[in-house]
């Protein structure tokens, strides 16, 4: 397999580093002019589109409340950093495809066929995640947020805060969604097994609550609605790996079974327990010899 490996490599065509620095920058200018296009066509609904992403809170305000704009150019900003934002996320198969495209050339055949659903995979959790925040956390978060308002206050949301918060959750949720991928990986590279991670645990409950902490907004709701899905996936990206990779798993609890064995032979100053009987013998054998010479 090795030898195939290398064979994959010494055949390849080798491009000098000029020829690699003049595809990188082709390759990132077409995600630049991708992105910019999708904008182009994005921000002449800009409008439609927040309005669509500030739905989650508008069907929970109360009648006669509406958003409001305190910046002078909020109205303008709010929805063009919206259409930016959008047009970079829906261009990610894309961005992902030149990167794809570039480090290909030097991945052997088996990282190409790995890679590749991975790839695929997380794009589509990351959508998950955005789309599992926006119609099932936000639409929570904004109805316990009103419905424990104090009595006497009108709540006018700020379209620029509002727009920072669900930014902030859309991101923290897509990048949770990760953690089957992460965990696969972890688990393809021969870096842990899946019963490894699963005495890990209480540790990984504990980290779950932590991220949720740092990547969310200040609240224990919004935390804790990040903190269970992450559980969820973590379990989900364990039993995947049981699934699709049970000769890896295989191969990398005997190996690791193998370097315990080996260490403990080769550790100095061990001895095996008939050496340790045969010293004590000739220990009991001398203490007997100078019992004698002294009688």
């Amino acid at each position: 397999m090795a030898e195939n490996n290398q064979d994959e490599i010494d055949n390849a065509p080798e491009q000098g580093l000029m020829e690699h620095l003049t595809e990188l920058r082709d390759r990132l200018m077409w995600i630049v002019l991708v992105i910019l296009v999708a904008f182009l066509i994005l921000f002449a609904f800009s409008e439609d589109i927040f309005s669509f992403a500030a739905d989650p809170l508008l069907a929970q305000m109360p009648e006669g409340t509406s958003m409001i704009a305190t910046g002078v150019t909020s109205p303008f900003l709010v929805p063009l950093k919206l259409a930016l934002l959008l047009s970079v996320l829906l261009t990610i198969p894309h961005t992902l495809h030149q990167m794809w495209a570039f480090v290909a050339p030097g991945l052997y055949q088996q990282e190409k066929r790995l890679a590749v659903p991975l790839l695929i995979s997380s794009v589509v959790l990351f959508y998950c995640g955005i789309a599992f925040a926006h119609f099932v956390i936000l639409p929570i978060l904004f109805d316990f947020f009103l419905g424990v308002t104090p009595a006497g206050v009108e709540v006018m949301t700020d379209i620029g805060q509002y727009l920072d918060f669900v930014i902030a959750i859309f991101f923290a949720f897509g990048l949770a969604f990760e953690i089957p991928v992460a965990t696969f990986l972890l688990i393809a590279a021969g870096a842990t097994t899946p019963a490894r991670l699963a005495t890990k645990r209480p540790y990984i409950v504990v980290g779950a609550f932590v991220i949720g902490m740092l990547i969310t907004p200040p609240d224990v709701i919004s935390q804790t609605l990040l903190a269970v899905p992450m559980l969820f996936l973590f379990e989900a990206g364990l039993i995947m790996a049981r699934i699709f990779l049970k000769d890896r798993i295989a191969r990398t609890e005997a190996d690791a079974e193998e370097a315990d064995y080996d260490i403990v032979e080769e550790e100095p100053g061990y001895q095996s327990q008939a050496e340790v009987d045969e010293m004590f013998d000739e220990m009991d054998r001398i203490e007997a010899e100078n019992d004698r010479d002294k009688d």
